[in-house]
């Protein structure tokens, strides 16, 4: 199972190729990560990012794409953009995905602060938090009370993953979905970290 820890270095030789409907916002999500969005199916790419937006569902078109890219086993993000309160829920963004595409991972959830904006991620593999309300973010180890409350979602995230090595992500086997909020840096370093997984493109 892919473990994303190093600093992220990015090669600047990766194709990185965006999809998605205007209201994820693929542009800004191409330009964060050094890729160009595309509207047709790119079978070159060394990296295919689905940038969906959790109040706007997913458009026909980038279900189609995501179909024709099945042919080429290209490693796939999905990024859960626009989380900006509680009413716009990574999790059912997450299982849509896994509806419409083909299942997905949830290496990490969104953790939201009182007043309900997503402040953190807690990774679900060691229930590490990343706290982006901190300048830079911080990490620690969770407390009981999210232990309790991420347990169902850890238990079958753990499940799904137990027969992938390393390179299940780059061999385009298995599909991450990350939140991401490009506004406050959430998850930005998390696909960062993904993306130095892939061997560089020749």
């Amino acid at each position: 199972m892919p473990s994303p820890n190093s600093e992220p270095v990015n090669s600047p030789s990766l194709r990185i190729h965006v999809y998605g409907h205007v209201s994820a916002s693929p542009a800004a999500i191409a330009s964060t990560f050094a890729g160009a969005v595309s509207e047709k199916a790119e079978p070159d790419s060394d990296l295919a990012i689905f940038a969906i937006n959790p109040s706007a569902g997913i458009d026909a078109q980038t279900i189609s794409l995501w179909q024709e890219l099945d042919d080429f086993q290209i490693p796939r993000l999905v990024l859960v953009n626009g989380l900006e309160g509680q009413e716009l829920d990574f999790d059912d963004a997450a299982m849509l995905a896994s509806r419409v595409f083909d299942q997905v991972i949830t290496p990490y959830l969104v953790l939201h602060s009182d007043d309900g904006e997503p402040i953190a991620l807690i990774r679900l593999q060691n229930l590490e938090i990343i706290d982006y309300s901190t300048n830079p973010p911080t990490t620690r180890h969770c407390d009981p009370e999210h232990e309790e409350l991420v347990r169902e979602f850890r238990d079958e995230y753990l499940e799904q993953t137990s027969e992938m090595d390393e390179g299940a992500f780059a061999a385009g086997i298995i599909f991450p979905a990350i939140p991401i909020n490009l506004n406050k840096g959430i998850g930005v370093d998390v696909v960062h970290r993904y993306i130095d997984l892939l061997p560089s493109s020749s």
